[in-house]
């Protein structure tokens, strides 16, 4: 994924006049962390563009745990939004030219959600775009193979390419069309197969499918097994460059902070379609967003001046907030 810290800019690239984008309130709206990951982000406004609330989908949210290196890196369940959105994203078998599969999907009406290189993308101007060779995922709505263009969501926007970023993306220059080692992308196709539930309908299936993700929340503190861990990756932040500094910081603080600062929208949107959750947990699950970011800082500051700093107040605070979210939530919902 195209880890992008959280400060830097996307350059939009003009679409056409009769396009009409409007982000969703969840990236419109004051968060501590913008962006989650081109995933998560991608999902929003894709849902978004369907005609359906983000917001029911969020319950993956609680089932994320540490992972030794990392915090589980937050996606949306497919399985969750078929159910509450009649959306199938299936895998598409990719036998022909990447091209030649997008044109017959897109033409059919469907959305196709391909993994692509960012040195082609350029809304990735100011971190990848014509600099290095990332990995991310884009969604494609449209395409014309004889103007050589496309329009697609990426991260939380939507965008157009053309010309030679299309060859790009595509393979489609003879260095990158004739390499017999490179491997076809991973490529999902999204399909309408019923109507989005909606009202107390898609309430309810938004709450038993949380409480289904419930039952498989971590059995301990994720962020008491970091605790333990951090010294160790403290010395690695010390005598690693600068770009591992940014790609730990985005695999463990942004997607543990953004994770969370989700679920404390999603338990927002639980309020306010009348299934009462305490206050206190949300609050919590936003005060471990804002922890993050504050440690996140902190570590800059250590880095610069090549110091130890362990964080003890950033891991008490976040620990202590998690004790108040999941296992509550557990108790409420359980």
């Amino acid at each position: 994924m195209n880890a992008r810290s959280p400060a830097e800019a996307v350059t939009v690239t003009s679409l056409p006049a009769d396009t009409a984008f409007s982000q969703h309130a969840l990236h419109r709206e004051e968060r501590v962390w913008l962006e989650t990951n081109c995933y998560v982000d991608l999902w929003i406004e894709l849902l978004h563009h369907y005609g359906c609330d983000p917001h029911a989908a969020l319950g993956f949210t609680v089932t994320q745990a540490f992972e030794g290196d990392q915090f589980t890196f937050p996606k949306f369940s497919l399985d969750d939004i078929s159910r509450l959105y009649g959306l199938q994203a299936q895998e598409l078998a990719i036998y022909d030219t990447v091209e030649a599969h997008v044109r017959e999907q897109t033409r059919r009406g469907q959305m196709v959600i391909v993994e692509m290189d960012s040195y082609y993308l350029p809304d990735t101007r100011a971190t990848a775009y014509r600099q290095t060779h990332t990995k991310t995922t884009i969604a494609i709505d449209k395409i014309d193979t004889d103007a050589k263009r496309i329009t697609y969501f990426h991260n939380a926007g939507y965008f157009a390419l053309s010309d030679e970023d299309y060859d790009g993306v595509f393979r489609l220059m003879p260095g990158l069309a004739s390499d017999v080692h490179a491997l076809f992308p991973y490529v999902e196709f999204v399909k309408r197969a019923r109507a989005p539930l909606e009202g107390d309908a898609m309430v309810q299936r938004s709450v038993d499918l949380l409480k289904l993700r419930l039952a498989d929340r971590p059995a301990a503190n994720p962020v008491a097994q970091w605790r333990a861990a951090f010294p160790e990756h403290m010395r690695a932040l010390l005598e690693r460059d600068p770009a591992y500094y940014h790609l730990y910081t985005f695999n463990l603080m942004r997607q543990l902070g953004s994770n969370f600062e989700l679920l404390s929208k999603y338990l927002g949107w639980l309020n306010r379609h009348g299934v009462e959750v305490s206050s206190e947990i949300q609050s919590s699950a936003q005060a471990i967003a804002s922890e993050a970011m504050v440690m996140q800082f902190r570590l800059a500051r250590a880095r610069m001046r090549s110091r130890v700093d362990l964080c003890e107040d950033c891991l008490d605070s976040m620990q202590t907030s998690y004790d108040k979210v999941i296992e509550p939530l557990a108790a409420r919902f359980l």
